[in-house]
């Protein structure tokens, strides 16, 4: 039976993904560039990556084999993260200031650490996640498994370089400037995005060869494949950010 904090993600999930879809629209009928530091394309993404991260968290999570209150605590937890966040960068967005970075005025200073407190809280619970299924602590058949063990493995790699990207801004914010900062600091974002909804593409995968009826060594074999070809796939963003 679904839990009430997983139905609450899933409505949330939603509502973010229809915030990301208004905002491409209010992009396209609005005279500003994609690119830059202040532009639409914030909180277009954001909306809509944060919300297929948070419907997929909380569909991929019910294998792992938690306590019934450390699941809720993280998935509650991991869900008012996801709202604080897109909440913060649309705001700054329709305030036509950017939203990493800031320390114009107080209240951008707050909003900035607000942000970056909440990137923290991401890389704590989505690592909690990560740790216990890559501890083999999942239920299911061996195809889904290796799913969702693979997808948090390159979860982590996309954490790591959400991280890296937050130092590099910082460290050229103060060192350099803010522009300096805007545009160097998201050196990594082709490997950050690709790595990221691995661990919805993989189980979706191993999800949808049982539903059109492949026995399990098969599956587990497309499994097993796909997981190498996600991981060379996310290799080759890796170098296209870095050259």
């Amino acid at each position: 039976m679904r839990k009430p904090v997983e139905t609450t993600a899933y409505v949330i999930g939603l509502v973010l993904i229809v915030s990301g879809l208004v905002h491409l629209g209010v992009f396209l009928a609005d005279d500003v560039p994609w690119s830059g530091p202040v532009s639409w394309r914030k909180p277009a993404t954001f909306g809509l990556s944060f919300g297929l991260t948070l419907i997929t968290v909380a569909w991929i999570t019910r294998p792992l084999v938690l306590g019934d209150r450390a699941r809720a605590w993280l998935l509650g937890v991991f869900t008012a993260d996801c709202v604080a966040e897109v909440a913060g960068i649309t705001l700054q967005a329709w305030r036509r200031v950017p939203s990493h970075f800031n320390t114009e005025t107080p209240f951008d200073r707050g909003v900035a650490m607000i942000l970056a407190a909440g990137g923290a809280v991401l890389v704590a619970t989505l690592g909690a996640y990560a740790v216990t299924a890559l501890r083999g602590r999942i239920r299911g058949t061996a195809d889904m498994r290796l799913a969702v063990r693979a997808g948090f493995a390159l979860m982590l790699v996309s954490l790591a370089s959400g991280v890296a990207m937050v130092a590099r801004g910082t460290v050229l914010f103060r060192t350099v400037s803010p522009q300096a900062a805007y545009d160097g600091g998201g050196f990594l974002k082709p490997v950050h995005g690709v790595a990221l909804h691995a661990v919805l593409v993989l189980p979706l995968l191993a999800a949808a060869l049982r539903a059109l009826g492949r026995d399990e060594r098969e599956r587990l074999r497309i499994v097993a494949v796909a997981s190498v070809l996600y991981g060379v796939a996310t290799a080759a963003a890796l170098v296209v950010s870095v050259t």
